[in-house]
């Protein structure tokens, strides 16, 4: 049985024992928003199902589509990722490889100042 993108965010939030009013709260909502969203009443827009997304500490993917996060096997994930990367604008494109760049810059700047 697939499960819908309410079930998943109820099941979630009750793991981490959190109640609506409060992922309400963190996500700039009430909880009776997130009520409708957990019962698939009313569907949350792209930017609150990311902030859903965070609130929980879950991937975005994983609240929309099911999947989990590969941390057993790191390479599949960054695979996966890449995968997607190539479904993207040239332009969007751009901006992801700008900011992996910067990510890398700082590593090397900060594996040579010995931090």
């Amino acid at each position: 049985m697939n499960m819908t993108f309410g079930q998943r965010v109820a099941i979630i939030r009750k793991k981490k024992d959190i109640k609506q009013t409060e992922l309400g709260s963190m996500i700039g909502t009430s909880g009776d928003i997130v009520s409708r969203y957990e019962r698939d009443v009313i569907s949350p827009t792209i930017e609150v199902a990311a902030r859903i997304a965070s609130a929980l500490n879950v991937s975005l993917d994983h609240l929309v589509m099911g999947h989990e996060a590969s941390t057993a096997n790191t390479t599949d994930a960054v695979a996966y990722k890449f995968q997607q990367l190539e479904k993207l604008a040239e332009e969007d494109k751009g901006h992801v490889m700008a900011v992996i760049d910067a990510f890398i810059t700082k590593q090397r700047v900060s594996a040579l100042m010995g931090e």
